[in-house]
């Protein structure tokens, strides 16, 4: 296990080796199959038609799809979406899949379709030790498919920075020189797929992994991660996470399995410090933090939602013989900023880095309280956020003043409220160098609520580390 380490006040938390990546995919749809089956004459809710569609096999029930002369019926949710669409249904199968899982929240569909997104990632080097010996290193980790072409046999995979990043290598950046990853069902050593690391932060231990031409992916059912967005997430919902829990534990890296553990979000957003015992340096990284159960291996994988949609990478879990059952993972928000810089700007070689918008304004919590929403029974944390620090050199300077209270930020054509103490940097994770020329701020100052405008260039895009 690579030497970091995470504190939270005296509780060590220890970084675990894995990582993975997704992708969202938005459909249109028009009526729904259920519509369609109420103007056709079908009475009853639209829980009770997903049930008829299932049918009853037997002699006394009509058979099911696949169903004949008391054999099975449909058996899963692709059966029932190949069953809507001979009814009418005009949406892509992830439509349909998010309206039958609003209804069904079976741990199980969500867990089959996570899967078809998660990999394993091995890493190995040889490092040239004190003594001038080579000395081979290798580590087991995790990750998500975030784009994905089939035909062509291209991928985007998301990992932890620290799964593909060694301090005692000598290559471009410290990265681990030989990256495999496995799709689930494909991880035997002759399945093994070339990867490419092309650009990450360190300082937000997110890695991209490039994938090209693979005939393994192109004969697969792998699928790229949709994902949902973390400023949505609920204290208390259920979260899965997917990922090589025994990495380590076993002599053969092929002989560790893509897993499934559950459990709930207990915190949506905390700040954690993370720091590297080789070189001393620390950064505090936002993570949500659940009881699921985490180990080394899950570094890089997936957290999903009951939807099987992606929202965190995991990176790292509580040790302390006083705690059970924390671990922690990257917000997807953070996670896909990350990700579409790199795949837009990185290829590895000359463009490693990652570049975010630097605004110069630090930011402070005035109050905080919670709010019940009685439509979806859920409870939410309101924060009101001030300005707390201008740099005299920033783009904000003699713009946004100390005390002045943050609304929402307007840019390219979308408004981002700021509710909370991660809105406004996780916002920004969406600004484009070359692109974004304006930043529109909503603020209350002294008790009068105004608009002000910080013009940006490609210059005030600082790089990562």
């Amino acid at each position: 296990m690579k030497k970091r380490r995470l504190f939270i006040i005296s509780t060590v938390l220890v970084i675990v080796l894995v990582c993975v990546c997704l992708v969202a995919c938005d459909g249109k749809a028009g009526k729904s199959a259920y519509e369609l089956a109420v103007e056709q004459g079908f009475e009853g809710s639209l829980d009770e038609w997903l049930e008829s569609l299932k049918g009853n096999d037997g002699v006394d029930g009509t058979d099911g799809l696949d169903g004949r002369d008391g054999m099975d019926g449909i058996s899963d949710v692709t059966q029932l979406y190949e069953k809507a669409m001979q009814e009418g249904f005009e949406g892509s199968y992830l439509d349909f899949l998010n309206s039958y899982l609003t209804l069904n929240a079976d741990s199980q569909v969500a867990t089959n379709v996570a899967l078809l997104s998660a990999v394993k990632v091995y890493v190995s080097d040889y490092y040239t030790n004190y003594w001038g010996k080579k000395t081979e290193v290798s580590a087991v980790g995790s990750g998500v498919i975030y784009k994905l072409n089939k035909e062509a046999g291209n991928a985007y995979i998301i990992t932890n920075y620290h799964v593909v990043y060694n301090g005692n290598l000598s290559s471009e950046g410290n990265i681990y020189s030989n990256i495999k990853v496995f799709l689930y069902g494909y991880e035997s050593e002759s399945q093994a797929i070339t990867a490419k690391y092309i650009g990450g932060a360190y300082d937000y231990d997110i890695a991209i992994l490039q994938v090209e031409d693979s005939e393994i992916i192109k004969n697969s059912n792998a699928r790229a991660a949709d994902i949902a967005s973390s400023k949505d997430i609920v204290v208390g919902s259920t979260c899965l996470a997917v990922g090589n829990p025994a990495a380590g534990s076993s002599s053969s890296y092929t002989d560790i399995k893509i897993s499934v553990t559950q459990g709930v979000v207990s915190v949506d957003s905390e700040n954690v410090s993370v720091g590297d015992s080789s070189t001393g340096y620390t950064v505090s990284t936002r993570v949500i933090r659940v009881d699921a159960a985490i180990n080394s291996g899950n570094s890089g994988g997936g957290l999903y939602n009951s939807k099987g949609q992606l929202i965190g990478i995991v990176n790292a879990k509580a040790t302390s013989t006083s705690i059970e059952n924390m671990g922690y993972a990257i917000p997807s928000d953070v996670v896909a900023g990350i990700a579409d810089y790199a795949i837009a700007n990185c290829d590895g070689e000359e463009n490693r880095y990652i570049k975010k918008l630097y605004l110069g304004i630090g930011g402070v919590i005035n109050s905080s309280k919670s709010v019940y929403d009685t439509s979806s029974s859920t409870v939410k944390l309101v924060e009101e956020i001030a300005v707390g620090e201008v740099s005299n050199d920033s783009i904000a300077s003699g713009i946004l003043q100390e005390g002045d209270i943050l609304k929402a930020v307007e840019f390219d054509g979308n408004r981002y409220a700021i509710t909370r103490s991660y809105s406004l940097p996780d916002s920004l994770w969406n600004a484009k160098a070359g692109v974004t020329a304006l930043l529109k701020f909503y603020i209350t100052r002294n008790g009068e609520d105004m608009s002000v405008e910080v013009a940006v260039t490609a210059e005030n895009f600082a790089q990562l580390n």
